[in-house]
């Protein structure tokens, strides 16, 4: 197996309006998630957000501490929101092994442990996309799935943004720190999400976009609510959102998305809206 890690560092709003394309994808867009056999993750200095993902194919990976940690597991100060995105597979959790098919999820709480990530079949291997947050209190480890999701139906077909919120890795659920994820499933015929945009500057974001064809792409939305800028993005690619920065995209196809918030704040409904004539 091969762990890959990149350091990301926070940007003032100040500096990120005089970005070019070069600089905003290199400090925001995550492009390789999944590879074959090996962990890939970004450590944001966002809230300390670690943006990752792992895909075994012929050996079982390690989520092993990477250097900026300085711990001795990636547990040790840490919790970790995992989902499935590939072919059914298993997490491993010091003695608890945790199965996992398509869509679900599982809370990983801080310990002293190892975590290992398995495919099922090889020929059909699994995806696990997960994201991490510092932890100060240790919560049990718990198998989410959507059957366990608050959901919100939201949108309409004819405002192209019909879609369900599954709230799934949230304090309405189970017991977290701080990490907060859900997915969010656009219905067919549908292309927008999150809008209104807002801001929420108690808490960073990250978005992972899936279920969209190879040859199709989401546009998304970044930067100050007056000062706002655009990433093209591809299917199995995540995006880091900073407190200023709003996050929407629309697409040339209806997607799912994963989203994962980290900060001091737990209130999925504290959000500050713009009106969408406001936005320049």
């Amino acid at each position: 197996m091969k762990t890959n890690y990149e350091i990301r560092y926070a940007a003032n709003p100040e500096d990120a309006r005089h970005y070019d394309t070069a600089r905003l994808r290199r400090d925001f867009l995550v492009e390789r998630v999944f590879a074959a056999d090996e962990v890939n993750m970004v450590y944001s200095m966002y809230d300390r957000m670690v943006v990752g993902g792992a895909m075994p194919v012929s050996e079982c990976l390690l989520l092993e501490p990477i250097d900026p940690l300085k711990a001795d597991f990636f547990t040790q100060r840490r919790e970790v929101g995992v989902y499935n995105v590939g072919g059914p597979g298993t997490v491993t959790v010091g003695d608890e092994l945790f199965r996992l098919d398509y869509k679900e999820a599982l809370y990983i709480g801080r310990g002293d442990r190892h975590v290992t990530f398995a495919s099922a079949d090889p020929a059909r291997p699994a995806k696990f996309y997960f994201n991490s947050a510092t932890a100060h209190t240790a919560y049990p480890c718990r198998r989410v799935t959507k059957q366990d999701a608050v959901v919100a139906h939201m949108g309409s077909l004819d405002m192209s943004n019909e879609r369900n919120i599954n709230k799934m890795l949230v304090n309405q659920v189970l017991p977290t720190s701080q990490l907060q994820m859900g997915m969010t499933e656009l219905a067919p015929g549908s292309v927008w999400n999150t809008m209104p945009a807002h801001v929420h500057s108690r808490r960073m974001e990250a978005y992972f976009y899936f279920e969209l064809p190879q040859d199709q792409a989401v546009c998304h939305f970044m930067g100050e609510p007056q000062e706002t800028r655009h990433l093209w993005m591809h299917t199995e690619q995540a995006v880091l959102s900073p407190e200023w920065s709003i996050h929407s995209a629309a697409a040339t196809h209806n997607y799912t998305f994963i989203w994962g918030m980290a900060g001091e704040n737990l209130d999925y409904a504290d959000q500050d809206f713009s009106e969408v004539c406001d936005l320049r």
